[in-house]
């Protein structure tokens, strides 16, 4: 037997995500899950499956592909627990960043603390991820705006996703917010970033990020350090619309963005764009459920035909989620997603965003990825919000503990 060989057992109810099965999820009842040296080689009807050994009982439980989280910001330090309680007493997220709370805070945290100790935070947030289903995840840079700590957060992703064992996927986001040694010069800023920083952060990232909106980068600002990313081999991304109809759907479009992220304001022809484009839609209700806003227009871009994906967008401001479950649930009771369409934009939904066809489905060829449920359905996830759902996680084949530290 090789390592990352196993046989998944007595599955009540298999999510594949193969539409050749005759539903969107490609359900799969009585099921069996075969992976050899990582990779899946066989995953359907257990009357049909071949000799295998080392058999894991699921014991009647759901099973589905692992969790591929598009959006995250889990490397950083800091805590910004009175700027939640300043929400809740009234004051808008706008106030917040004009009194020098928001990012800022964060940028200075992060630039205190130091590379061993950004290791820990980080590896400690991506072992809860795990144990709550979350095999792939993808981390931004943004909380260092230098080229010295921008540097750091992609090298500290990458240690602590080894550390973790789950597969990090890096973004560089130095196109966050202008930092305070450069207030009031955007433009001198994104210079910097261009002239300076990508240069050195592109061999450690796959893809470039802009927060392209009102009152932080402009379009014209965003299209030039995303031109700039492409001519470093970084596939360009956005976050786009989140704070106002700003002009970053139409940006997206233009630069070939394999997605636009948060589209908080959106108008019928911008939804039309998106999927005309071929863009992927990432939705974060975690952003809009802890701000107390309206959800994003998830089921209009589905029913649109727009591929939807779903991440927790971890940040210590404006969406403290960690866990993927309860994402697909708020997805599903806030933003008016079915379970069928939030698991899959949860697992196969968040692989093509980062363009990764190798995982968020099961079948031969498959990343050996796998998330054992508490639960008999994938429907429980939204059905039971507050539940511990994950019974196990597979990981490239390899069993792993679903249980997490505690918050740091």
């Amino acid at each position: 037997m090789h390592p990352g060989s196993i046989a998944l057992t007595n599955i009540g109810q298999l999510v594949t995500n193969d539409p050749a099965r005759g539903d969107l999820l490609g359900v799969v009842a009585d099921a069996v899950v075969v992976i050899e040296d990582g990779v899946v080689v066989w995953a359907g009807e257990r009357t049909e499956m071949p000799d295998a050994f080392d058999a894991v009982d699921c014991e009647g439980r759901a099973v589905l592909p692992g969790f591929v989280d598009p959006h995250t910001h889990a490397a950083f330090a800091g805590d910004r627990s009175d700027e939640f309680a300043r929400r809740l007493r009234g004051e808008s997220y706008e106030q917040i960043m004009a009194s020098g709370g928001g990012i800022q805070s964060t940028v200075a945290a992060t630039r205190r603390a130091s590379r061993d100790e950004l290791i820990h935070l980080t590896t400690n947030r991506l072992l809860r991820m795990r144990g709550s289903g979350a095999t792939t995840v993808e981390i931004k840079s943004g909380y260092g705006l230098d080229g010295e700590h921008e540097l750091m957060l992609l090298e500290v992703a990458a240690v602590a996703g080894a550390a973790a064992g789950v597969d990090v996927v890096p973004t560089f986001l130095g196109a966050h917010t202008t930092p305070p040694e450069f207030t009031g010069d955007a433009d001198g800023y994104v210079d910097y970033l261009i002239e300076q920083v990508l240069p050195e952060c592109a061999p450690h990232a796959r893809f470039c990020d802009v927060f392209c909106d009102e009152g932080v980068f402009t379009v014209d600002q965003a299209r030039r350090v995303l031109v700039a990313g492409k001519a470093h081999g970084l596939v360009p991304r956005l976050h786009a619309n989140q704070l106002a109809r700003s002009g970053g759907v139409q940006l997206a479009a233009e630069v070939g963005a394999i997605s636009a992220d948060h589209l908080d304001h959106l108008e019928d022809d911008d939804i039309e764009l998106v999927r005309a484009a071929g863009i992927v839609a990432v939705m974060l209700p975690g952003v809009a459920f802890s701000l107390r806003l309206p959800q994003a227009r998830g089921r209009d871009l589905w029913d649109a035909g727009v591929p939807v994906a779903l991440g927790t967008d971890c940040n210590p401001g404006t969406s403290n989620v960690e866990t993927m479950p309860f994402v697909v649930a708020l997805a599903c009771l806030e933003m008016g997603l079915s379970p069928e369409q939030a698991v899959w934009s949860a697992t196969r939904g968040g692989a093509l965003a980062l363009g990764l066809e190798d995982r968020g489905w099961l079948g031969p060829g498959a990343v050996g990825d796998l998330v054992i449920l508490n639960d008999p359905s994938y429907v429980h996830l939204a059905y039971r919000p507050d539940a511990p759902h994950v019974a196990g996680v597979i990981k490239r084949g390899v069993r792993r503990d679903a249980l997490s530290p505690g918050r740091q």
